[in-house]
């Protein structure tokens, strides 16, 4: 089993979850994804768009693969020393937000089901989050994971 295969595929499973997943063009995959399913056209920077959200009654300005918010780009982009909001640079700043929450190792290990908990206060799509927000189960999130290649223990 390879580490970077389940990261890889741990991150693919989060963009489906998120809804990104299914982004018309293979070459940005839901990288350019706004909240609410537009799409921006620059990675120079993260698009700061504040998109209204009527059934949550709030502004959102969530963006890209893993729906990051610019407040949260803001941080991790300084404290990375990250330039611009291009697919690499919301790949780390994911693999940040999980590797803080401490599922990394579960992850590499394929202990998906001890991972998805640890990240659930990060994505609103994963079980238990708790936003109000439609949450995946547990194990369509695994089919999911295995389908793109992730690795059980």
């Amino acid at each position: 089993m390879s580490t970077s295969a389940n990261r890889r595929a741990f991150l693919d499973m989060l963009a489906y979850a998120e809804g990104t997943a299914n982004s018309p063009t293979t070459r940005d995959r839901g990288y350019d994804q706004l909240v609410g399913r537009t799409r921006f056209t620059s990675y120079a920077d993260h698009p700061r768009v504040r998109v209204w959200l009527p059934r949550f009654q709030v502004y959102s300005s969530a963006a890209g693969r893993y729906q990051v918010l610019a407040l949260y780009y803001d941080a991790y982009a300084k404290r990375l020393k990250l330039h611009g909001f291009t697919p690499e640079v919301q790949d780390a700043i994911a693999l940040q937000q999980i590797r803080e929450r401490g599922a990394l190792p579960d992850i590499d290990a394929g202990r998906f089901a001890a991972a998805v908990p640890k990240c659930k206060n990060i994505w609103a799509s994963l079980p238990g989050a708790g936003y109000g927000q439609h949450e995946h189960n547990l194990q369509a999130l695994q089919t999911e994971f295995i389908r793109v290649g992730g690795v059980l223990a």
